[in-house]
């Protein structure tokens, strides 16, 4: 296995980095940085390690992005190999953070090491930014190395995000956008009485069903060519004292929007209040914004990553904008083409997590080819 993107894998794949821990993994990294030129900055805050480190000063800025820190292991017991002591079976390399996405992380080191041994004075700037903080609460990771760019005025051109994209194989999706991600919390207000003179008080479970009614029926948009329309669920719902005598005197419900381009978290709100206000509710809500969506159409990015992919893969991708949110969420408010670029999903998280080896050099060859009809004159 002498693979370098393999060995780099396996390195890093040693470390113990619970979010929102790096454990060692940016001081491997930097050794191999260092040498290529780049300057390194660590913009840390609240015991999170978050990495920037760029090569050039001039324009197209690429990046590549990702995080250090991986989810919790759950039960030790279960994983047939300790899951940080990355171990090869049956042609695949087991290990937490093998798929989401320290595997993507190393081959994105050696598509750049590669790419500029073969182009030492290529145009433009490469960069990594790199967060121990994804995983978790996300809130001292890449949205403060995001804030710190926009205030002295460094704009992306490209970025790759390593997330685990891929379905069957490798290459077959990638992500050209995020869902936003729009929460309530609504409450509508009763009053409490004895069930047996309602007359006496005022349901807020009664009241609020035809409007809750409406809202799950309501078409929020029609999506566009890369979203699905818009969708609005209830997660939770709680109302009454558990006694069955008692009329609640409130109604506790929460929400969620997942949007794309086609709406705003603003035009949302103001419907579903249209429509709360229209069944004479009494109600207060407070929402939370966790994310915004963000889109990158056909262009040069999403052009060279496609050609990327059928040169080395033989297959044609597909551009996904489904499944949750990530860093690029953060990201895409100072760069202008974006795409999630990665293995096969289908151990992130779970037990016994795991990628196929031989896709550790394919990745790496996809990122290189990427840069190579992106940053060569």
């Amino acid at each position: 296995m002498s693979d370098p993107t393999f060995e780099l894998a396996r390195q890093i794949m040693s470390c113990h980095s619970v979010t929102p821990e790096d454990g060692g993994c940016m001081d491997i990294l930097l050794e191999r940085m260092k040498p290529l030129g780049f300057s390194i900055e660590f913009i840390n805050r609240n015991g999170v390690t978050n990495l920037w480190a760029r090569r050039g000063t001039s324009a197209p800025l690429f990046v590549f992005a990702g995080h250090t820190d991986v989810v919790p292991t759950g039960p030790l017991e279960k994983w047939t190999s300790p899951p940080f002591a990355p171990e090869v079976r049956d042609g695949m390399l087991f290990g937490r953070g093998a798929a989401d996405m320290k595997s993507s992380i190393a081959a994105a080191v050696t598509a750049v090491e590669t790419f500029i041994a073969a182009n030492p004075n290529h145009p433009g700037s490469l960069a990594f930014l790199l967060t121990s903080d994804e995983e978790g609460d996300a809130t001292d990771g890449t949205v403060i190395v995001v804030e710190d760019l926009k205030a002295r005025g460094e704009m992306l051109d490209f970025c790759i995000i390593g997330e685990p994209t891929s379905v069957d194989t490798l290459g077959d999706m990638i992500k050209n956008g995020r869902r936003g991600s729009l929460s309530g919390n609504l409450t509508v207000k009763g009053i409490q009485c004895h069930i047996a003179y309602p007359e006496k008080g005022r349901n807020p479970i009664h009241e609020a069903a035809p409007a809750l009614a409406e809202l799950a029926a309501t078409a929020w948009d029609q999506g566009n060519e890369y979203y699905q329309p818009t969708t609005w669920q209830i997660s939770n719902i709680h109302g009454g004292t558990g006694a069955t005598n008692v009329i609640p005197g409130q109604l506790e419900i929460k929400f969620n929007f997942r949007f794309s381009t086609a709406s705003t978290p603003e035009s949302l709100q103001q419907r579903l209040l249209s429509i709360l206000d229209k069944h004479s509710l009494d109600y207060d809500i407070k929402w939370t914004l966790s994310a915004r969506p963000f889109l990158t159409g056909r262009g040069p990015l999403a052009d060279a990553a496609t050609t990327a992919i059928r040169d080395i893969c033989g297959i044609d991708t597909e551009l996904s904008t489904t499944g949750g949110t990530s860093d690029g969420r953060f990201i895409a408010e100072i760069c202008k083409q974006m795409l999630e670029i990665g293995p096969v999903n289908a151990t992130s998280h779970k037990i016994d997590e795991c990628i196929a080896v031989d896709a550790l050099p394919t990745l790496s060859a996809i990122y290189r080819r990427i840069l190579e009809q992106l940053m060569t004159a």
